[in-house]
């Protein structure tokens, strides 16, 4: 995204946006991480360490972008809250720290994590 002033120009590129999202999304409670699918066998892999932006699809559209996440959430969880939880949290947080628009937020839960076992 291009971003045009008296002073000059900036470019926010895509890649910062997806972890920016990636990163608010990552703050949500219930949300356990990213995830991407394996598109031969169709396993979803639960993404960890700098890769989790992997994630996170971010789509230019006429002014403002429109953003698509793969989450895997905690076990027990409302999905419905979290990814309602979700979309506003990366909305909120992309727009503040970059200042580009952002239309759709799209959240798939992708993965359900096993809760903990309690050792004994």
């Amino acid at each position: 995204m291009k971003f045009l002033n008296k002073k000059g120009c900036i470019e926010v590129d895509n890649a910062v946006i997806a972890i920016i999202a990636g990163y608010a999304a990552l703050n949500c409670m219930g949300v356990k991480g990213m995830t991407v699918r394996n598109l031969g066998d169709g396993i979803v892999t639960l993404l960890r360490g700098e890769s989790f932006h992997k994630g996170v699809k971010v789509t230019p559209v006429k002014g403002r972008v429109d953003i698509e996440l793969h989450i895997a959430v905690d076990h027990g969880v409302n999905m419905r809250t979290i990814a309602l939880s979700t979309m506003n949290e990366v909305r909120y947080v992309v727009e503040q720290q970059t200042g580009v628009p952002v239309g759709n937020v799209n959240v798939f839960v992708d993965a359900i994590t096993e809760p903990d076992k309690e050792t004994e």
